[in-house]
Formats: C-alpha cells, sequence, structure tokens
C-alpha cells in the first residue's frame, strides 16, 4: 500500500548532504520566487548541491542554489544564481542564527519540494563530518548493498 503524498511533490534532493553532514534536525521553509523560477522548478531545473542558508540582517537566505532558467522566458528570465529568502518564523530563524554561530554547525538545504503548489525546502541542521566519518559512511553503505545482494541470491 502507497502511503498518502499529502500534496507534497518532490523536486530534487541534496544526497551528498547526509554524505557530508551528520544532520541532526530538520526544518520547513518557504521561499520567495520569481514566476519564471517557479516554472523552471516544474521542470526540475534546480541544483542543490553547494547551497547552504546563511542569516542577515535578521533575515534567512538561501545562497548558490542554481535554478535554471526557464526555455520560454524571455529577457525578464531570472538569475539562476541569486540569493533567495526563506520564510521562516523569528524564533526559527533566531534559531539557525545561534546554531551557525554558536555552535559551529551549518544549515544546507535537503530536499525541494512543493507541497500543495506552494515551494518548501527542507534544511538540515547539522555538523560536517571528517575524512574518517566519511570512510566509515563509506564502508556501511558497500556493507548494506553487499548484504543486500546476498539475500536477493
Amino acid at each position: 500500500m502507497r502511503p498518502p503524498d499529502n500534496g507534497r511533490k518532490v523536486i530534487a534532493t541534496n544526497k551528498d548532504a547526509r554524505f557530508r553532514y551528520f544532520i541532526n534536525e530538520l526544518v520547513e521553509a518557504g521561499l520567495v520566487l520569481v514566476g519564471t523560477e517557479v516554472k523552471a522548478l516544474r521542470n526540475s531545473k534546480v541544483n542543490l548541491s553547494d547551497a547552504y542558508v546563511f542569516v542577515k540582517n535578521g533575515e534567512a537566505w538561501l545562497q548558490n542554489m542554481h535554478i535554471g532558467e526557464y526555455s520560454h522566458g524571455n529577457r525578464e528570465n531570472h538569475v539562476p544564481l541569486r540569493d533567495r529568502k526563506l520564510l521562516l518564523n523569528r524564533k526559527e530563524i533566531d534559531k539557525l542564527h545561534s546554531c551557525v554561530n554558536e555552535q559551529g554547525m551549518s544549515v544546507i538545504p535537503t530536499e525541494l519540494y512543493f507541497l500543495k503548489g506552494r515551494a518548501k525546502v527542507e534544511l538540515g541542521i547539522g555538523k560536517g563530518k571528517k575524512a574518517h566519518d566519511k570512510r566509515d559512511s563509506i564502508k556501511e553503505k558497500e556493507a548494506k548493498r553487499e548484504m543486500d545482494r546476498v539475500r536477493k541470491r
């Protein structure tokens, strides 16, 4: 039986985020977008791999998220790598700000999706992994694959 999707349509996921970071907590945020960006998102022309969140003047911003230009856009097409404002409550913004500045954590987008027609981004708050932690993750993944192969036979 398929679980209900609650009107959620996933556009893009950042698979590299869970490899590079220990994700402790997830936060959902809205995005301020222009018209051609929404149309490009509907065509899944987005890259989250280098994106991160910073807080400036009491506002949260998403930087380095690449949304490709809309193919049928005119001269008013959007800039692909512009900073995008995140829609969060004051408490959530203060929490992100304290995590980044006081605890040395990073805030990175893990997933981008439409929820009931509105673009949302799932933000992961976590610490960066060291090289040996990444090697451990690779070993665990390979061991799991091998177990799955053995079970198939």
